[in-house]
């Protein structure tokens, strides 16, 4: 019997850590759109939408009717050996939405990993090319394919593709080689491309939008436009991973928009099921209908997660959030940007629509990073209600990817906390003991 334990230690003793990501001991028992309901009764500000997974925020009533309406009358709990209406019919949807040209086809899986594992194995295998280029920095899941062509130091224990080569994310923060146009990095491709990775043996080119888990990097204007030129040129498929920053969350649909690209392939996930798991791939029938049960799980497509997946493509260009997410950022960053103006902490604050990260400094000559002060800071922010994470290389930018239902006034109110977070933080008023035992990234 549980007793009066708390639901965080239960947790601790009956959940494996293998799975854990922990900066806070924070315990939900419930959420009501941007809010979640704490085991101790508080509503707390959601600034992460659980890594953007909400995105529709908690108990959006178009979810859960269509999810309980596709319960009600189940078509079994599978695509793989039936049709479905409900898998069929968000197919068609992602194929609407999706920019793209010729006979293409959208695998279904669960999660982002699997969305990128399926293609980077089904690109390998249909191409016969056997290389492939990712960023530096760059998270594209992880399960052992999807980790195996990312970039993150996280994942320095993954094996990677025996072919893969990695380049570095353009950040004009941190400019590679003092460069913050993205050009010399564009002339290390184009020698790679000419010498030890040559361009008529790479298979794919993995690209971010705005490299999330890296830091919240968004990159200079032109440069993914030359990499979907440098790809064409050698016949190298660009497969943009949209799985955080799609789907409205950057104030256009698609996040590539920004950069005036159509990539060969697209991966969904997280946002796309509003919180349930699913994920999809679109692009070449070619790739993906390369092999039969090539890349299958039981439950993919399965019909409650596909009528999620369609209720929130409707929600979203139905109810005008893409919209609100170019507006909400823009108000969001306004207020960031003057609280930079009287904290030292903030370095750098960046972002397109509800993607919004903000780099944590020690010296904003120096641009060392403040990655205990993070730490600290998320800690303290969660104990004034607002929960929000922090992701990068160097673990000191916090991440907000927030319900695309944002409103200004909880703008309004994670800036007021936030300004009071960054102060208890500066003051030294949280303790290192306080966050002992929380890795975070």
């Amino acid at each position: 019997m549980a007793g009066n334990e708390g639901l965080y230690q239960r947790d601790g003793r009956a959940i494996a850590g293998l799975q854990k990501l922990r900066f806070f001991p924070l315990a939900v028992t419930g959420g009501e759109g941007c809010y979640l309901i704490a085991d101790d009764g508080r509503r707390l500000l959601d600034f992460s939408a659980s890594w953007g997974a909400a995105s529709l925020g908690h108990g959006h009533p178009i979810l859960r009717e269509a999810v309980d309406a596709a319960l009600k009358d189940q078509a079994g709990a599978s695509i793989l050996s039936a049709a479905t209406a409900p898998a069929i019919e968000l197919a068609e949807s992602l194929l609407a939405v999706t920019p793209g040209s010729g006979d293409r086809k959208v695998w279904i899986g669960h999660s982002g990993s699997d969305a990128n594992e399926a293609v980077f194995r089904a690109v390998a295998a249909a191409t016969g090319r056997r290389r492939t280029l990712s960023f530096v920095g760059a998270y594209h899941g992880g399960t052992a394919a999807s980790m195996a062509v990312s970039g993150h130091s996280v994942q320095e224990h993954a094996a990677r593709a025996p072919g893969l080569t990695l380049i570095p994310y353009p950040d004009p923060y941190r400019p590679y080689e003092g460069d913050p146009t993205g050009g010399r990095i564009l002339d290390l491709l184009d020698r790679h491309l000419e010498t030890d990775c040559p361009g008529d043996e790479v298979a794919a080119f993995f690209i971010e939008p705005i490299q999330s888990d890296g830091g919240l990097i968004v990159p200079p204007p032109g440069f993914m436009a030359a990499i979907a030129e440098r790809c064409r040129r050698h016949g190298i498929l660009l497969i943009a991973d949209e799985v955080k920053v799609g789907l409205g969350r950057s104030g256009r649909l698609h996040c590539f928009e920004h950069d005036g690209i159509t990539p060969d392939i697209v991966t969904f996930g997280k946002g796309l099921g509003g919180g349930l798991p699913i994920s999809a791939a679109v692009g070449p029938a070619g790739i993906l209908d390369f092999a039969t049960s090539f890349a299958m799980q039981t439950l993919h497509g399965n019909p409650a997660c596909a009528a999620a997946g369609q209720a929130v493509l409707r929600v979203i260009q139905e109810s005008g959030l893409v919209e609100n997410a170019a507006h909400g950022g823009e108000y969001l960053m306004a207020g960031l940007r003057r609280l930079a103006d009287k904290h030292d902490l903030i370095g750098d604050v960046r972002g397109r629509g509800l993607a919004v990260g903000v780099e944590l400094v020690r010296d904003r000559e120096t641009k060392e990073p403040a990655k205990t002060e993070t730490a600290k800071l998320v800690y303290r922010a969660w104990e004034l209600g607002l929960v929000l994470y922090y992701v990068g290389l160097n673990s000191n930018v916090l991440e907000m990817t927030p319900p695309l239902i944002l409103g200004h006034q909880q703008v309004h109110e994670a800036l007021t906390i936030l300004d009071q977070a960054l102060g208890d933080v500066a003051a030294g008023r949280v303790s290192d003991e306080a966050v002992a035992g929380f890795a975070g990234w």
